[in-house]
């Protein structure tokens, strides 16, 4: 992909507002303020900020109070951005509409809206599944809300899963977690993967055309040269012990140094015991303690930084960066992205990313 040029050198920064299915001009022209949010929690949220006055019928006065464009659970859909870089960044339902009287503007309306992942965290639940897998598990939960699935996950099938006064997102999101998956949606598909199969676009930025800004650290202070976890095996009576180390990370440091070696080469090994968390089959701990390593050790370089705007740029995309120095070009993983949107500075996109390792020269 190219690293400059994929927006052209003049485009319409004002996003595309579509309601219920419908493009809605009036509402691009008024748009103040856009932020679109995605992280690899799931739950994308949007806040819009238009302006709320001015001519309606036969008389002035606010143009949106009577809720025959905007209302709650309506469909709302941005779509913003130029050339290669454009696309749709949000796809959810209005959830609130906040009214905005100022000092030194005119009367505005803040519509906040959230992806279709909203209606899993309405309802607590204390409930138990048994014999049952992480994936038979989502497809169990997203069937309940009429969602379709995308699931390709690995993991044990567990004698007991016990969600207790917890949301069904809240749920889903530590089952995840625990198998080192991540859960988003696309309109009304919940998609349920492993980083490593989670296909996106393949970016390429430069510092200084296309990359604005960027701030990135390298810090072994949370790093660990192994995950060592230990339960007890029912069936066969006898403890279990596993220790999971950087061999889990092929695939994913393209011949960087991860972290775990620095730690050992300058200040020694070190390990972390994985305490809150009782396996009770050989297949649970060796998933447990692979899922903890990955977790730590995709913290060891961290960044964030102000791109022109891309809608390219979503959770799990693969991001290449350059001219940011030997030791910090290269791949990283964004973990969350803010689209940006107003009358000012038009349209940017500011992005969190992680990285196992850093370059070996």
């Amino acid at each position: 992909m190219p690293d400059v040029g994929v927006t052209p050198g003049t485009y319409t920064a004002r996003p595309t507002i579509e309601l219920g299915g419908t493009q809605q001009p009036g509402l691009s022209d008024g748009l103040q303020e856009l932020l679109v949010e995605e992280t690899t929690e799931g739950l994308s949220r949007c806040e819009a900020t238009f302006a709320n006055w001015g001519p309606k019928g036969n008389s002035t006065g606010f143009l949106y109070f009577d809720r025959q464009l905007f209302d709650f659970g309506k469909e709302l859909k941005i779509t913003i951005g130029g050339g290669q870089a454009s696309g749709v960044v949000f796809q959810g339902r209005v959830m609130g509409l906040e009214g905005r009287y100022l000092r030194s503007r005119p009367p505005e309306l803040l519509v906040l809206a959230e992806d279709r992942l909203q209606d899993l965290r309405l309802t607590r639940r204390t409930r138990t599944f048994e014999n049952i897998t992480d994936s038979s598990l989502f497809q169990t939960i997203a069937s309940q809300y009429g969602l379709q699935t995308n699931v390709d996950v690995n993991g044990p099938t567990y004698r007991v899963l016990a969600q207790i006064n917890q949301s069904d997102l809240a749920f889903l999101r530590e089952r995840a977690r625990a198998i080192d998956a991540e859960l988003w949606i696309d309109d009304s598909t919940l998609n349920v993967k492993s980083r490593n199969r989670r296909q996106t676009d393949d970016v390429t930025l430069t510092f200084g055309q296309g990359l604005l800004e960027f701030s990135v650290i390298a810090d072994i202070a949370s790093q660990a040269s192994g995950f060592v976890v230990t339960g007890w095996d029912v069936s066969g009576k006898k403890a279990l012990s596993y220790r999971a180390t950087d061999s889990v990370l092929a695939g994913e440091l393209n011949g960087d140094l991860p972290g775990g070696k620095v730690l050992g080469t300058t200040i020694g090994s070190h390990d972390q015991q994985i305490v809150h968390d009782l396996p009770f089959t050989a297949q649970e701990a060796q998933t447990l303690a692979e899922s903890e390593y990955r977790r730590v050790a995709r913290r060891f370089v961290t960044g964030t930084g102000m791109a022109e705007g891309d809608s390219r740029l979503r959770v799990g995309t693969k991001l290449t960066l350059k001219a940011t120095g030997t030791m910090f070009d290269g791949n990283y993983y964004v973990t969350r992205t803010r689209h940006m949107f107003d009358g000012i500075s038009g349209f940017r996109t500011q992005f969190s990313v992680e990285r196992t390792g850093i370059a070996t020269s």
